[in-house]
């Protein structure tokens, strides 16, 4: 590892390693893995999510990057048990923040997130060369490499502490890389506020892309976390 990755990687206690099934994937960013076929897809920030896994199985060419992943693996499958563990115990005092649809219960939550886990770190154990260790803003791609690039969980999320010129600076980093479509969700952040400075970055963005639009998805698990961002590109 090079000087610049180490001072680049964060301590693992920083890092949430938590995972969505490629079933949930599909829900939240309202897609069709027949559609997906022989496409090449970039999911950013990947994290712990077993989309990769399942969509390289199908004839889908997916590859994650996340910030995580300058860690060893088994350090991450450790610090990915924890954190579902913490996850169980908050949706344990804080159940009413979440429509319990999808998932008919705390027990069945837990189960899907440690299946998304398992999947995931089986496969970064056995095609290694599926994930790219990344620090957003900046990406290791060429230009126009990927079909289209999926980011759940982590632009709009965390605006608390990523500020809006760091989510611009992603967007267009993202542009730079993909050729087809972009699709974020959510547009909330942890309490389930839409990002409030999500129509400027709209307007900001509006030149660099052919088509830039909120869309409604059926998968609802945070209450109000029910649209994604679908940048359609020139």
């Amino acid at each position: 590892m090079s000087i610049i990755e180490k001072n680049l990687k964060l301590d693992i206690n920083r890092i949430v390693f938590i995972g969505r099934t490629f079933e949930e994937y599909i829900k939240m960013f309202d897609l069709s893995p027949e559609n997906l076929d022989n496409m090449k897809v970039l999911d950013c920030a990947g994290g712990a999510c077993s989309f990769t896994a399942h969509a390289n199985k199908l004839g889908i060419d997916s590859t994650s990057c996340d910030i995580a992943y300058y860690h060893e693996v088994v350090d991450l499958e450790q610090k990915g048990l924890e954190d579902i563990e913490h996850t169980i115990e908050h949706m344990e005092k804080a159940s009413g923040n979440y429509v319990w649809e999808y998932f008919s219960s705390i027990d069945a939550l837990k189960e899907e997130r440690s299946r998304a886990l398992k999947d995931c770190v089986q496969d970064m154990r056995e095609n290694p060369q599926h994930y790219q260790a990344v620090t957003l803003p900046v990406l290791p791609f060429e230009n126009k490499q990927f079909d289209m690039t999926v980011c759940a969980h982590l632009l709009f999320m965390y605006s608390d502490r990523l500020d809006y010129q760091f989510h611009l600076n992603s967007l267009k980093e993202l542009i730079r890389v993909t050729k087809g479509e972009i699709r974020i969700f959510p547009l909330t952040d942890l309490y389930g506020k839409k990002y409030d400075q999500l129509s400027q970055l709209m307007n900001h963005l509006k030149e660099h892309v052919r088509s830039i639009e909120e869309v409604k998805v059926s998968y609802e698990f945070q209450k109000n976390a029910n649209h994604m961002l679908v940048i359609k590109l020139k």
